[in-house]
């Protein structure tokens, strides 16, 4: 296995690699941790319970904040998160758009250092839902039909939830493809070697 390499903005996990096989099933810790963003934990796990293939509506801003995204940029976003940052919290698809599953706080956040960036539209800004808000979560039941499913399911009473650096350069990155700092020579360019004057 390759040594983990945090992206720039990605704090390191303090030796743990988040980035182990990510969950394809909800677990019952998985599932206390999603139920705690509720205000009434216990009567949400018995509905679950009660109706595994149904999708649950839950707050934000307490246990979680959710970036949205359209899928495709999502995807591109999970796969830097897992091939060169730290991994991703939870994260599901609901009606054709990415839910990223972040740390609370990273819904007021995140748009502001997007507009640091000087962020112009060639990928439409995330929509962050955090406190006042609340999201549409898949059932729990991985093979429950619908158009909702997880794709890092929560496996934990406490998940590592990523941060709005992280997102930020994980959408940066993913909505601008790879960035050179230098211009592509064209198959008519004369290219001189400088490496060696002084």
């Amino acid at each position: 296995m390759t040594t983990l390499t945090t992206a720039a903005g990605c704090p390191a996990l303090d030796g743990l690699d988040a980035r182990t096989a990510p969950a394809t099933q909800v677990t019952p810790q998985g599932a206390a941790w999603l139920a705690s963003a509720s205000a009434h934990p216990r009567s949400t796990l018995a509905a679950w319970q009660a109706r595994p293939a149904s999708p649950a509506v839950l707050p934000c801003g307490t246990a979680f904040d959710v970036v949205n995204v359209p899928l495709v940029l999502g995807r591109r976003m999970l796969d830097l998160l897992w091939e060169q940052g730290p991994g991703s919290g939870p994260a599901a698809v609901h009606r054709g758009r990415m839910l990223l599953f972040a740390a609370p706080g990273t819904a007021q956040r995140l748009p502001a250092l997007l507009a640091w960036e000087e962020w112009s539209p060639a990928a439409a800004a995330p929509l962050c839902h955090g406190h006042g808000d609340a999201v549409t979560v898949p059932p729990l039941a991985a093979d429950a039909p619908g158009p909702s499913r997880w794709l890092v399911a929560p496996d934990a009473r406490l998940p590592w939830l990523p941060g709005p650096d992280c997102l930020l350069w994980a959408f940066l990155h993913a909505a601008r493809g790879p960035v050179s700092i230098f211009p592509s020579a064209g198959p008519d360019a004369n290219v001189y070697d400088v490496s060696r004057r002084r």
